[in-house]
């Protein structure tokens, strides 16, 4: 069960719990919002295109997300299993990541109350030297605004001021949760309810998996 998938709306947790499962089983985050963030930093030609939807808070397009993707899951690192954050979005990208032939295991949802995913989003913050996530109250940096890991600037992403916010969640609902019904219908949906407390949350998530935390 090392190929697996994260579902839910925009902060509720995905993020997180992907690097504790990438943690426990030793098998690598993809998480296609970093990698888009990567190109938009680095200025690459897939970076331009991406920045102009990330910004207003849309999609960015399928043959963007889905280009790089082939690339990451390509590398060593992947051979043994992965954890897909933040794609697929659509079911789109979900019949284009079983055209690859792509075999997955598990698909997760962490279920969250918009409500509390727009009081929770507006305390996240990501390192723009290495993409590492944050929040000042759940998962607070050693030093205020200095990434634990690279010693890079924490600040909050243009995606998650409160406008922003309500339109990435308004665009899930539109276009990502249909997944559920999509996969659930494979039986390999399992949802786990997102709690308060991080940690709560991921003991759920071990157990779903059957994992020992």
């Amino acid at each position: 069960m090392n190929k697996m998938i994260l579902l839910g709306a925009p902060g509720a947790g995905k993020g997180t719990q992907a690097e504790a499962i990438s943690d426990k089983l030793g098998i690598p985050q993809i998480s296609t919002g970093n990698m888009l963030r990567e190109a938009v930093k680095n200025g690459t030609e897939l970076g331009l295109k991406a920045k102009e939807a990330m910004d207003s808070g849309a999609l960015v397009s399928d043959d963007i997300v889905i280009g790089i993707l082939k690339d990451r899951i390509a590398e060593p690192d992947a051979a043994n299993g992965f954890i897909l954050d933040g794609f697929p979005r659509t079911v789109a990208q979900a019949e284009a990541l079983d055209t690859m032939g792509v075999a997955i295991d598990v698909v997760m949802e962490i279920a969250v109350p918009d409500e509390r995913i727009c009081a929770r989003m507006s305390g996240r913050r990501v390192c723009e030297s290495c993409g590492a996530s944050y929040h000042i109250e759940y998962k607070p940096t050693t030093v205020e605004g200095i990434c634990d890991k690279c010693g890079g600037k924490t600040v909050q992403r243009v995606d998650d001021t409160p406008e922003t916010v309500l339109s990435r969640l308004a665009v899930y609902q539109e276009k990502t949760a249909p997944l559920k019904d999509y996969y659930a219908k494979t039986g390999k949906l399992v949802t786990v309810e997102g709690q308060e407390e991080v940690a709560d949350t991921t003991k759920l998530v071990f157990k779903a998996l059957g994992v020992q935390d």
